[in-house]
């Protein structure tokens, strides 16, 4: 597990709030988020809520700002300006390390799987449970069963072989599998389906909701609008480093979301209120 020992990033900088949710807070929000790398403005006053229980696909074009609000909520990119909740109170992000003691995963598009390395070995990598120095083996191979069984995922003939010898939709398991057994919280897919073919898309989406029924909040990046259609309980839309749309996926039809994705608005529609910052349709 997370070294208890790490300094909780609830309590940075001055803050000594309590850790318990606030009521009728999403698990994650952030509010004016602004990030420049130099003269370039990745991000602009953005907001985004991140419900517990709901899976929220994150979509734009390429150069939209998505990897670098990812990277944000995952503690690699510190923004310029704004604030980022989680259960209703502030919190500061200063690294990875961070955003994982509260709950926050991502599995991103390469997997970060060393191929040459069995299941049970990739789950734990860099977190390995030792005692006495000698590596516990017995309880690493008993969480990785129960957490594969958990999410469902049969489909693999031993937790022992190697990450190379598995298809496609299997490693992406892996990969979900090994964000999820560490108390997470709130799981962030990239480009989860991303080169698999139908079998294998079937069993991530299914995955997904999984992770939704057991209570965790999803962000899925994709530009799949057939998978955004089929999982997505809410979907928010960047366009050149503005939320320019966010709201439950019933609000949106495929039309709408390339409007949005392509030009920021959607047309016939108040462009005042549609290109607002984080406005919903």
């Amino acid at each position: 597990m997370i070294d208890s020992n790490l300094p909780n990033p609830l309590a940075r900088d001055g803050l000594a709030v309590q850790s318990s949710p606030v009521a009728g807070e999403p698990l994650l929000k952030v509010r004016g988020i602004e990030k420049n790398f130099g003269p370039v403005r990745a991000l602009h006053d953005v907001n985004l809520d991140l419900p517990a229980g709901q899976v929220t696909a994150l979509v734009g074009d390429n150069g939209a700002g998505k990897s670098v609000l990812t990277r944000t909520l995952a503690g690699i990119h510190q923004p310029d300006a704004g604030q980022i909740y989680w259960q209703g109170h502030q919190v500061h992000l200063h690294n990875a390390r961070d955003a994982a003691r509260l709950g926050i995963e991502t599995v991103y598009q390469d997997l970060a799987l060393a191929d040459n390395l069995d299941i049970v070995q990739n789950m734990f990598l860099g977190r390995e449970r030792v005692h006495y120095r000698l590596l516990e083996e017995d309880e690493m191979e008993r969480a990785a069963t129960k957490t594969l069984a958990t999410l469902r995922v049969t489909t693999v003939r031993s937790i022992r072989q190697p990450v190379g010898s598995l298809s496609g939709g299997q490693r992406q398991s892996v990969a979900v599998a090994k964000a999820v057994m560490w108390n997470s919280k709130l799981v962030m897919l990239d480009e989860p389906t991303a080169a698999l073919g139908v079998v294998p898309t079937r069993m991530v989406l299914d995955l997904v909701r999984r992770l939704r029924d057991q209570g965790l909040a999803v962000m899925m990046i994709s530009h799949n609008l057939n998978d955004i259609f089929e999982v997505a309980d809410r979907i928010a839309v960047l366009y050149l480093g503005q939320m320019v749309a966010q709201d439950v996926a019933s609000a949106f039809d495929r039309q709408s979301v390339v409007e949005y994705m392509t030009t920021g608005t959607k047309s016939g529609a108040n462009g005042a209120t549609d290109s607002a910052r984080g406005a919903t349709v």
